[in-house]
């Protein structure tokens, strides 16, 4: 398995990185989309209902496959050899952020269903600042993984 791992490495990377890139914009698109939809919307309505299938579509068609290829590629990139050394700090800081980016992409679910049930009650303020998240953690990812400090 080592050397498929092995001859794979730059497919894998590849696959990876272009899934990075399909979550990071789902996680940057939809808190923005609840805060239109907290501020010009509301919670009822024909706009609210159009707000909802787009919220819907974007979690569940681009952002859920796209966190599960990022993890997918990514655990095949922690399993090649020569890859990860888990005696330096990089790793870890890296891996600390991707579980709090996940937790951040189900925190964003749990709101999508607030929004269906019509029990929003977080402002378009909070959701700004909830949008600061996924750009605080890609930054110590990518230091992390670039820098490896």
């Amino acid at each position: 398995m080592s050397d498929l791992l092995v001859q794979g490495y730059p497919w894998i990377k590849a696959f990876h990185i272009m899934s990075v890139i399909a979550w990071m914009a789902g996680l940057f698109y939809l808190p923005r989309l609840y805060v239109y939809h907290t501020e010009q919307v509301g919670q009822s309505g024909e706009t609210h209902e159009m707000f909802q299938t787009m919220e819907r579509r974007l979690l569940r068609a681009i952002m859920n496959p796209a966190m599960v290829a990022t993890w997918v590629f990514g655990l095949c990139l922690v399993f090649t050899p020569g890859i990860v050394s888990w005696e330096e700090i990089w790793p870890w800081t890296k891996a600390a952020s991707v579980l709090g980016m996940t937790w951040f992409h189900h925190w964003l679910g749990k709101r999508r269903k607030d929004f269906m049930r019509a029990e929003n009650e977080l402002t378009g303020r909070q959701y700004r600042m909830m949008n600061e998240v996924p750009t605080i953690l890609m930054v110590v990812i990518v230091l992390s993984v670039v820098v490896r400090f």
